[in-house]
């Protein structure tokens, strides 16, 4: 790809983010929207998850075969057809008649969403190539993710109370549109140095996997943690596992490159990323509910409840980029880290959500944390990695965050509905003592996630870890199975 001029690399930058913000606004509006949905389609609380465990599954499962194929045939071809599909996901979202159709078009939604986000990373990384500028490009990024927090509750419980819900999706369709036609004309084609062929074998494996995994975790406290259809999907998901470490590493052009976690920052910032939205999404999941069924709040007040750690992670996103940029990922990790634990402890040993004061403080403190994490694992899953391969680590590190939004509400949601189940298997959400009670164990797993993004953090960011970054981008860019070597100038790290 051709250099460009600082200002085209600033226009392409902002219509990437434009992407960022249809995608991360109608996650977080659609949680505000989630007990009028509720009510209005009769959904229990497993239907309420599938309602956005439906999109993150499905992203999760594509993330990586989008970022490869983008790769191969051509990154800008892959973004346009994301916006498409997202575009017309959205507007069948606002169509649904009843909740299985809803779950059905947030796949569609999905599907556009695997090409966008992880192909607008993968343009990044290949349009801003001195690694300062990188990271400023991508703290940037980051605040996108805090501004669509910020925007989309407030936006989203408005909408919810003054036309209703299915307005939330509305929202993306001028935005998509507008993305669609300024890529078409602004945004140079890119690709690969090195084609990677198609992995069909790994792409079933990693869809059995996660689909196996989500569908046990929700299902389970309805049908029984030992029943034998959970037991069949928890094998399957066990089995699928097993097939990926067998199979992949065996292939030339895998659909994961197993080599990649050779690196232990690259390794680190997965589980991080796994850990931090598992955090996020339970964190969503269990304040929407407790705003507006427990304390009764309309949508457009959960929604400005909510502000002040969105704020704070509109404010530190940006922040976070530039001393990883100056400094590297290793203060972001532990402010994030402790931030986060500290906030999910609040909530679960000392119910501070019942006290406006101290829930606006563990807010804050959540928004502090999850403001600071994102850019240094963005950063380190694309630092060192060959810029030829720029798709494929850059859709691993989205799809880690996919997964973990996807595990958090599944796992969390599965004990609040196990939490509040009646003895006659209702899992209605009850009074204000008794959601509180049932929630705790979540803020338990929230404050878990928060001293896993603190460890893991303190672990990947050393001298130690910097140096298998080294050795193993110096792999990457070795011959592999008659395939031509990557280019040297590809194979710099940027650490």
């Amino acid at each position: 790809m051709p250099e460009l001029s600082h200002r085209r690399r600033m226009l392409v930058l902002a219509i990437c983010c434009m992407s960022l913000l249809i995608v991360s606004l109608d996650t977080t509006a659609l949680n505000v929207a989630l007990p009028a949905m509720r009510r209005e389609l009769d959904a229990s609380v497993a239907g309420m998850q599938w309602t956005i465990d439906a999109y993150t599954l499905v992203l999760a499962a594509l993330l990586m075969l989008a970022g490869s194929t983008a790769d191969r045939i051509g990154r800008r071809k892959v973004f346009m057809a994301g916006l498409v599909l997202f575009t017309l996901g959205s507007a069948l979202c606002s169509l649904a008649p009843n909740l299985e159709a809803l779950i059905a078009f947030r796949m569609v939604q999905a599907v556009g969403g695997s090409m966008l986000n992880p192909v607008a990373m993968s343009i990044i990384t290949n349009t801003f190539t001195d690694p300062r500028e990188r990271a400023r490009a991508i703290g940037v990024w980051g605040g996108v993710v805090g501004i669509s927090m910020a925007a989309g509750p407030v936006v989203g419980g408005g909408l919810v109370d003054s036309v209703g819900w299915r307005s939330i999706f509305w929202v993306n369709l001028p935005v998509g549109l507008a993305a669609l036609l300024l890529t078409w004309r602004y945004v140079p084609e890119s690709r690969a140095h090195r084609a990677r062929r198609p992995d069909p074998v790994g792409q079933l494996l990693v869809i059995t996997l996660l689909g196996s995994l989500t569908y046990a975790i929700i299902e389970a406290p309805q049908k029984g943690w030992t029943s034998a259809e959970i037991l069949v999907f928890a094998g399957l998901a066990a089995a699928a596992l097993a097939g990926l470490l067998v199979y992949e590493p065996r292939r030339a052009d895998p659909l994961i490159d197993l080599r990649f976690f050779h690196s232990v920052p690259f390794s680190g910032a997965t589980v991080i990323a796994v850990s931090a939205f598992a955090a996020l999404g339970g964190f969503l999941f269990l304040n929407t509910l407790y705003l507006q069924d427990v304390r009764g709040l309309s949508a457009l007040e959960a929604g400005l409840y909510t502000l002040p750690m969105a704020a704070m992670v509109c404010v530190l996103a940006p922040l976070s980029g530039r001393l990883v940029a100056a400094r590297g990922p290793r203060v972001p990790l532990l402010v994030a880290g402790c931030a986060m634990a500290v906030s999910g402890l609040m909530l679960a040993a000392f119910d501070a959500e019942t006290g406006t004061v101290s829930m606006f403080a563990a807010y804050v403190l959540f928004g502090l944390g999850f403001g600071s994490v994102n850019a240094p694992i963005t950063n380190t899953a694309v630092s060192g990695m060959p810029r030829s391969q720029a798709g494929v680590a850059a859709a691993v590190a989205s799809t880690s965050r996919q997964i973990g939004q996807t595990l958090g509400v599944a796992v969390i949601g599965a004990v609040l509905a196990a939490g509040m189940a009646d003895p006659g298997g209702s899992d209605g959400l009850g009074g204000s003592g008794g959601f509180v009670a049932a929630s705790r164990p979540g803020w338990w797993i929230v404050t878990g996630c928060g001293l896993a993004v603190l460890l893991i953090g303190a672990l990947s960011s050393g001298r130690w870890a910097r140096s298998t970054a080294r050795r193993t981008a110096e792999r990457l860019a070795e011959p592999v199975a008659g395939q031509p070597a990557v280019q040297p100038s590809e194979a710099r790290t940027s650490s």
